[in-house]
C-alpha cells in the first residue's frame, strides 16, 4: 500500500470506529442518566477533579516520541515501557494516598473508594499506550479501530448491567475501567510486539525531553481549555454556569470528538515527511483546506440556526443557551486551525513549539475570559469571538518558520472553506427570516437542507476542483496528489 493509500486508510478506520464507538457511548449514556441520581453523578464528579489533574503527568507524550523518531531499537521501546509503567505506578499511588483527602475535603466518605478503585485506570495506561504508538507509527489504524469498538460495547454493557443491578455511582466508575483493560489487553495481542520493561534510562535523554515538552504542552492546554469554566464557576450564578457549559459542549462537538482523530493520523503521517519540509508544509495546507471545507458550515450553520438547533436538541427551558451557541460557532473555525498546528509541530520534533504556543495561548484566553467574565455567560462568548483568531496567528508566528508555511499560504488553505460558509450563512439567514413560525425540528430541517444545498452551490461554482478531490478521497478512493511547488 502507497503512502497516500495508508494515510487514506487510517483516517477511515480512525474517524469511523470514533464516530460508531461515540454512537454506542451516547446511547448507554442516554440509558444509564435514567436510572441513576444526580447524587450518584456528584460523587463521579468529584473524583474526576482528582483523576483529571493526574491524567495529564501519564507520561503519554514519553511514548508519542516513538511515533516521531525516524528510527527506533528495541532497547528504545523497552525503555519507553519502562517509562510509562514507573510514572502511571506513581500516580496510581499518589491518587490512592490522596483518596481521604479528597473524601475530607467534600465531606463524602465514599469519594475515598471510588478513588481507590479507580487508580486501575493508571494501571492500565502502559499496556494501552505501549501498543497504541507502536501501530500508529506504522499507520496501522485498522486494528485499533476494532480493539476501541470492541471495548466500547464492553464498556456500554458494563456500565448497563450495573446500573441495572443497583450499583448507583460504581456503575460510573467500573464502566471507564472496563473500557481501558478491554483496550489495554486488546491492543496489546494487537501489537505483538511489546518487550520486557527496561528501567535502565541511559541513553533515553531524548525520549525524556520530547515527552517533557509535551507534558508542558499538556498542561497549558487544560489551563486554556478550563480557564473559562474555573472563573466562571466563581462568579457567576449556577444557571448561567449551566447554559455557558453546555454551549460550550454542543460547539465544541466536532472539536473535541473528530477533529483528535484526525490529528492521530496527521501525526504520524507528517513524522514520515518530516525530512523533507516543503513536502510536509504542502501536505500541512492540503490538510487543513479539506478540514476547513468539512468544519466551517457546521459551525457558521450553527451560528445561522442557532434557536431552533438549541430548542430541537434541549428544548423549550434552554432557549437562552441559543444567542451564546451563535456567538461561540464563530469562535470554532480559528479554534479548529489552531489545533491543527500541534502533530505537525511534534512531527518535526518540536514539541517545545506546541508547549510554548499553548502557553502563549493560556494566557490570551484567560484574559479574554477575565475581560468578558462581567457579561455572564454571553460576556465568555464574546472573549471566544474576540480572541480565536489571535490562536492560529500565533501558532504560526512561532511555528510558521519551522514549518515552512506563511501566512499568505495559511490563507489561501483557509479561504475556499470559510468563504463558501459565508454565503451559505447569509443565504440560511435570509430563508430564516421568510419563514413563518413553525415547530423547530421543522425549521430546523429546512435551514439545514438550505443550507447544504447552498454551500454546495457556491463550491460548484466558484471551486469545482475542491468538489473533485473530495469525491477523488471520499469516493473514488483515490488520494490526490501533493501539489508541486
Amino acid at each position: 500500500m502507497s503512502f497516500v493509500d495508508s494515510v487514506r486508510s487510517a483516517i477511515a478506520w480512525r474517524s469511523g470506529s470514533q464516530i460508531i464507538a461515540q454512537v454506542i457511548t451516547w446511547s448507554v449514556t442516554l440509558a444509564v442518566v435514567r436510572i441513576l441520581d444526580p447524587g450518584d453523578y456528584g460523587l463521579f464528579a468529584m473524583g474526576q477533579v482528582v483523576i483529571t489533574f493526574l491524567s495529564f503527568l501519564n507520561g503519554y507524550g514519553f511514548a508519542s516520541a516513538l511515533i516521531q523518531r525516524e528510527t527506533i531499537d528495541r532497547q528504545l521501546i523497552r525503555q519507553t515501557f519502562g517509562m510509562l509503567i514507573l510514572v502511571n505506578c506513581i500516580l496510581a499511588a499518589t491518587q490512592y494516598a490522596l483518596a481521604p483527602i479528597a473524601a475530607e475535603y467534600y465531606h463524602q466518605p465514599m469519594v475515598e473508594d471510588l478513588l481507590r478503585v479507580q487508580v486501575l485506570l493508571f494501571l492500565s495506561v502502559p499496556f494501552v499506550a505501549m501498543p497504541e504508538v507502536l501501530l500508529m507509527r506504522e499507520l496501522d489504524f485498522k486494528k485499533p479501530a476494532m480493539v476501541n469498538v470492541v471495548a466500547a460495547l464492553v464498556s456500554a454493557a458494563v456500565a448497563l448491567t450495573c446500573a441495572l443491578a443497583g450499583m448507583g455511582v460504581w456503575s460510573l466508575v467500573w464502566a471507564p475501567i472496563a473500557l481501558f483493560w478491554t483496550r489495554a489487553i486488546g491492543l496489546t495481542f494487537a501489537a505483538r510486539c511489546l518487550d520486557w520493561p527496561s528501567f535502565d534510562f541511559r541513553g533515553s535523554k531524548h525520549l525524556f525531553t520530547y515527552g517533557s515538552w509535551v507534558l508542558a504542552s499538556h498542561f497549558c492546554w487544560t489551563i486554556a481549555t478550563q480557564a473559562d469554566i474555573f472563573l466562571a464557576g466563581n462568579r457567576l450564578g449556577a444557571h448561567q454556569v449551566g447554559l455557558y457549559a453546555e454551549a460550550i459542549f454542543l460547539v465544541t462537538i466536532v472539536t473535541a470528538r473528530f477533529i483528535p482523530p484526525l490529528n492521530d493520523v496527521a501525526f504520524p503521517s507528517f513524522a514520515r515527511l518530516q525530512s523533507d519540509r516543503e513536502v510536509l508544509a504542502r501536505a500541512f495546507l492540503k490538510a487543513v483546506r479539506l478540514i476547513m471545507l468539512v468544519v466551517s458550515p457546521i459551525f457558521l450553520g450553527m451560528h445561522a440556526a442557532a434557536e431552533p438547533l438549541v430548542l430541537t436538541a434541549f428544548g423549550p427551558k434552554w432557549g437562552e443557551m441559543a444567542p451564546i451557541v451563535s456567538l461561540l460557532a464563530l469562535a470554532m473555525p480559528a479554534f479548529t486551525v489552531y489545533i491543527l498546528f500541534s502533530p505537525a509541530f511534534n512531527a518535526i520534533d518540536r514539541p517545545d513549539l506546541s508547549a510554548k504556543t499553548s502557553a502563549v495561548v493560556a494566557v490570551i484566553l484567560i484574559g479574554a475570559f477575565l475581560f468578558g467574565l462581567s457579561g455572564g455567560a454571553m460576556g465568555l462568548a464574546k472573549a471566544w469571538v474576540l480572541a480565536s483568531p489571535a490562536l492560529p496567528l500565533v501558532a504560526l508566528a512561532m511555528g510558521g518558520r519551522a514549518l515552512r508555511i506563511d501566512l499568505r499560504g495559511l490563507i489561501a488553505a483557509i479561504t475556499p472553506g470559510l468563504g463558501a460558509a459565508c454565503g451559505m450563512t447569509l443565504v440560511v439567514r435570509g430563508v430564516a427570516t421568510a419563514l413563518p413560525g413553525l415547530a423547530p425540528p421543522l425549521e430546523l430541517a429546512i435551514l439545514v437542507t438550505t443550507g447544504a444545498c447552498a454551500y454546495f452551490s457556491i463550491i460548484y461554482t466558484l471551486r469545482r476542483d475542491m468538489l473533485v478531490e473530495i469525491v477523488r478521497l471520499v469516493i473514488k478512493r483515490q488520494a490526490p496528489p501533493v501539489p508541486a511547488a
